[in-house]
């Protein structure tokens, strides 16, 4: 089999279901997005010296490819059965984050990104999954969009974040507070 069709050539795709779509689409931002989330979370498994952590972010990029499975399903033409994404998924997320919220400080301000490389990353791929979820929700306005992914990807921002402060407290990285100029 080889890499490459050449049915992509005029600008479309087909999704799980046979429809074809324009790349330009939406619903192909949407799982594009979460492809590149995907793509990142694995850039932090390969920068984190933590098994533990290392373990949930391959879980997490599992539950990505099953995010962006269902993203890339025609929902009115696919017949094909895909993973679930289930609350189980999002209440992992809720735990994990729990036990390392544990580990510093609660804040009291933003802080700015940076203060180690391995930071950095982390608030980047941040960003990314937020916008992951401002596509999905836009994606959701127009077609069918599973909720629970929507609500996945907002509780993953919140780990990412919290995955940032445990990588500053364990580097002894220097978090800077953002203060605003008066």
């Amino acid at each position: 089999m080889k890499v490459y069709t050449k049915r992509g050539d005029q600008g479309t795709t087909q999704l799980i279901g046979g429809t074809r779509v324009l790349k330009s689409s939406l619903r192909l931002e949407s799982y594009g997005t979460v492809d590149e989330l995907n793509s990142y979370m694995g850039l932090l498994r390969d920068l984190i010296d933590n098994e533990e952590l290392v373990e949930q972010i391959l879980e997490i990029q599992d539950r990505l490819f099953t995010i962006g499975s269902h993203l890339a399903s025609d929902p009115n033409h696919s017949v094909m059965k895909l993973p679930e994404i289930t609350t189980d998924d999002v209440e992992l997320l809720e735990k994990w984050i729990d036990k390392l919220f544990e580990e510093f400080e609660p804040l009291r301000m933003f802080v700015l990104p940076g203060g180690h490389p391995v930071v950095s990353h982390c608030h980047i791929a941040r960003c990314i999954c937020r916008r992951a979820e401002r596509v999905c929700v836009d994606l959701s306005q127009t077609e069918e969009v599973e909720p629970i992914i929507i609500k996945y990807l907002n509780r993953l921002s919140d780990y990412i974040y919290t995955l940032s402060r445990k990588q500053a407290k364990d580097l002894k990285a220097v978090e800077k507070p953002w203060v605003a100029r008066k």
